[in-house]
């Protein structure tokens, strides 16, 4: 369901301020004003565009999208205390079509009748359904309805095209060390609102412990927080707490990894290992294969990722790669984790390391590009099988020459048709590959100096 800014409240003050103080100190904390707002420089400060928005009080239809304990909310209340329109909130999963209908009706009344404009808040938007977004459509494009979307997936997938396209979208990214580390220390001091109250005596160290483990995620630094404090507080009674390293520790057990495995982080971490790989950087390489493992990745997905790079960018500079990026798909099905990283590291660590030719990748695009292009290439008769009757007697195959029946192993005849020799394969002076292309200037060199061959000098062979 919504909730209205600036509705009759039906608790009384004392009854508000109870249900306040059973809030998280993560919700307790959130900004008041833009001031207090941490993080997003780049479209939040002296003269970024959300803030000359925000003190025009010339709202347009916005997207915050970024992962989760960033401040999406937090700003959509900021700005829900900035504005003169109405404001209503709404959580996507809880939220109907009925609810979104009802608020829209109210948003034009307000406007006919007073010029007022409203704004409307819808947290994870993208899990509203085509049908649901399309609602909004009309009414964000005409005016009658700001639309502020929260989404931690990303927009340009997970939200209606059309919906885009009247919105603007800000990007939230990951909130800094420092930025975390002074969220910390306010709550400590604010007696109002965090925990102030409680004499505690926090160790540098801890909090910045708890920044780093927290992975720029605001929410759980503050959780930590709260539950270091308040579950030694329990324990010891009103005697000052000592928030050290060990008690940090306790507090937020194991780091934060952000990852969505169908989502930006997904494609975004496969992206780095690849072009890592690709780069000849194996400590790169081997991060971001961590990130990943320690992310909930598939590990099929990975290897995949790892075969793909070794046939696209190692290629015949280093055919070993493929073969250990074959193998390590096959590892990583039958082992599993956590044995599975050792394979996987191996892989992807030997083809960051190995020669880079993507000559053999380039040779099977053209020639792709061309089948899908240009007229098909007829096969020569001469290559026809010719294992049944009726092939024979139309002459299949009669006319090949069986290159082991000559010097070298070789001899000239024609396996591609036209009149223009195609060059798809143009091996590079890297690695093996370098001697793929000797061996294949040797071979220009017959061809070039070749004469006819007698047919009764051949055998046929099909």
């Amino acid at each position: 369901m919504c909730d209205e800014k600036g509705s009759k409240s039906l608790f009384s003050r004392s009854e508000e301020a109870n249900i306040d103080s059973a809030a998280p100190l993560a919700v307790r904390m959130r900004p008041r004003k833009l001031d207090e707002f941490l993080g997003q420089r780049h479209f939040l400060g002296p003269d970024k565009l959300l803030t000359r928005m925000l003190e025009a009080d010339r709202l347009s239809s916005l997207i915050f999208y970024g992962p989760p304990g960033v401040g999406k909310t937090s700003l959509a209340r900021v700005i829900a205390n900035y504005t003169k329109a109405k404001f209503y909130y709404l959580s996507a999963p809880s939220a109907s079509v009925k609810d979104i209908r009802q608020i829209i009706a109210g948003a034009r009344d307000r406007l006919a009748a007073s010029g007022g404009r409203t704004v409307l808040f819808i947290n994870e938007i993208h899990r509203f359904n085509r049908a649901q977004q399309d609602v909004l459509l009309d009414d964000v494009e005409s005016g009658v309805l700001i639309l502020i979307g929260a989404t931690t997936e990303n927009p340009f997938f997970s939200v209606n095209s059309p919906l885009i396209s009247r919105s603007t979208v800000f990007r939230f990214e990951l909130l800094s060390e420092e930025d975390i580390l002074q969220l910390l220390k306010t709550a400590i001091a604010d007696a109002e609102r965090g925990l102030g109250r409680i004499d505690i005596q926090a160790d540098e160290k801890a909090l910045r412990f708890l920044a780093v483990m927290s992975d720029g995620d605001a929410r759980r630094a503050l959780t930590a927080l709260e539950v270091g404090v308040l579950s030694t507080a329990g324990r010891q009674g009103a005697r000052k707490i000592k928030f050290n390293l060990e008690l940090a520790k306790e507090s937020i057990q194991e780091k934060a990894i952000v990852y969505n495995g169908t989502g930006d982080t997904h494609y975004d971490l496969a992206s780095a290992l690849q072009k890592s790989m690709r780069g000849s950087d194996p400590d790169a390489t081997v991060y971001w294969l961590a990130r990943m493992i320690a992310g909930g990745e598939d590990t099929r997905f990975i290897a995949r990722r790892i075969a793909v790079c070794a046939a696209e960018d190692v290629g015949n500079a280093d055919p070993m790669a493929t073969v250990l990026a074959a193998a390590a798909v096959q590892i990583s099905e039958f082992v599993g984790l956590p044995e599975a990283q050792l394979a996987l590291a191996q892989a992807a660590i030997y083809v960051a390391c190995a020669p880079k030719s993507n000559a053999a990748a380039s040779a099977i695009w053209k020639a792709m590009a061309e089948v899908k292009r240009e007229p098909t290439k007829p096969v020569p008769k001469h290559l026809k099988d010719s294992h049944y009757p009726a092939a024979k007697k139309a002459g299949f195959g009669a006319d090949y020459k069986y290159p082991h029946s000559f010097k070298d192993g070789f001899v000239v005849q024609e396996y591609l048709p036209g009149k223009v020799k195609k060059k798809y394969y143009m091996p590079k002076e890297i690695g093996h590959e370098k001697n793929i292309k000797r061996y294949l200037q040797k071979l220009q060199t017959l061809i070039q100096n070749s004469k006819p061959v007698r047919k009764s000098t051949e055998k046929k062979d099909n």
